[in-house]
């Protein structure tokens, strides 16, 4: 076992060092020809020339296998960047349960493809269940919280009948991955935990249930509210908003907002703050209900692309915030109410005649 990681350790080692190979050669056979051979000691200026370009060769040999290497690097990275984003940010399914959805990210961090955003949308028996989140601050910094409301939300979406039973499980999966954080933090806690564990990171969300009849049950934790698009663009109403997890612990009794509906042919759009607080060189704020307003009947994934450029052309590419999306469409066929068969009509009695 010992000496296969050994072979292995070294086959890296020459794999790393392959691409210096030919200029490092290339040095060797300089410094050899400038110190062994004879007419490399001429001082004429043909020599002079010819030593300079042999070593000029060589050190752009050296910056060219340096710049491949870095290239590869680099290539790898995003490679791995993309496959996280796909497992962390997976793209919702086109359609679940008549409902065609899309959804979009940008973040804030140059060069990262993901960030402090979440979003997730799953079909249960109970409903189609969504879920929209900013964490605290945007960029590497911010995945575990993302990792640990998604991971929960995943699992209570399907495993608990009632709404406010996934809320909770989502505040209990980010409390303790606050508690582990302030633990590697702070090692010499390590046997109790802190009583304010990394006490100014919270997760704002929106929790959104949409049934089959198109009635919707949400939870708000501090979240900006939706827009639905029907005849115009409107705010949906959300009922009175919760504190944000992590900030204090939620109420003994949840109950949902049940007092919106989605119908037939509307559309809902779940967004994070960053696509309402992004701002132009003039500090102008992106105007996010007028971008909404598109033309008619257009599809949640041509939404999202028209939004994400038009929140790029606004701030000039440089984005203040994280920026999430997730737009969902009712496509469920409204079945309008039918007369009974004549057959299973009920018939009246006949009117009485009294002499």
């Amino acid at each position: 076992m010992i000496r296969t990681r050994s072979l292995v350790s070294g086959r890296s080692r020459l794999r790393r060092l392959a691409p210096f190979g030919l200029p490092a050669g290339w040095g060797v056979i300089a410094v050899a020809w400038k110190f062994g051979c004879p007419l490399a000691r001429q001082q004429g200026l043909p020599m002079r020339i010819t030593t300079s370009v042999v070593f000029l060769t060589v050190g752009i040999g050296l910056l060219v296998a340096a710049r491949r290497r870095l290239v590869r690097k680099l290539a790898r990275a995003r490679a791995v960047a993309a496959a996280t984003q796909q497992v962390l940010l997976r793209p919702p399914p086109a359609r679940l349960h008549g409902l065609v959805l899309a959804a979009g990210q940008l973040s804030a961090s140059r060069g990262a493809t993901v960030g402090g955003d979440l979003y997730e949308a799953v079909a249960t028996p109970h409903g189609v269940r969504m879920v929209i989140g900013d964490v605290r601050g945007h960029g590497l910094a911010a995945l575990g919280a993302v990792v640990a409301v998604l991971g929960s939300f995943r699992e209570a979406a399907h495993d608990e009948p009632e709404l406010g039973g996934v809320l909770r499980r989502l505040e209990r999966a980010l409390e303790r991955h606050l508690r582990e954080r302030a633990r590697d933090e702070h090692p010499a806690r390590a046997g109790a935990a802190p009583e304010h564990p990394v006490a100014e990171e919270f997760v704002t969300l929106l929790l959104l249930e949409v049934r089959s009849d198109g009635r919707l049950a949400v939870f708000n934790c501090g979240h900006p509210g939706p827009y639905r698009l029907g005849a115009e663009v409107e705010r949906l109403p959300v009922g009175e908003p919760l504190p944000p997890l992590g900030v204090l612990p939620l109420p003994a009794v949840l109950t949902p907002y049940t007092g919106a509906r989605l119908l037939p042919g509307e559309t809902l759009v779940l967004h994070t703050d960053g696509a309402e607080e992004a701002r132009d060189t003039r500090g102008r704020f992106f105007r996010l209900d007028t971008a909404l307003a598109g033309p008619p009947g257009e599809a949640p994934a041509a939404l999202v692309r028209r939004v994400h450029t038009e929140l790029l052309h606004h701030t000039g590419g440089r984005l203040g915030d994280d920026v999430a999306l997730l737009v969902v469409r009712n496509d469920r066929v409204r079945v309008p109410a039918q007369p009974a068969e004549p057959g299973l009509r009920r018939s009246r009695p006949a009117p009485s005649s009294h002499c």
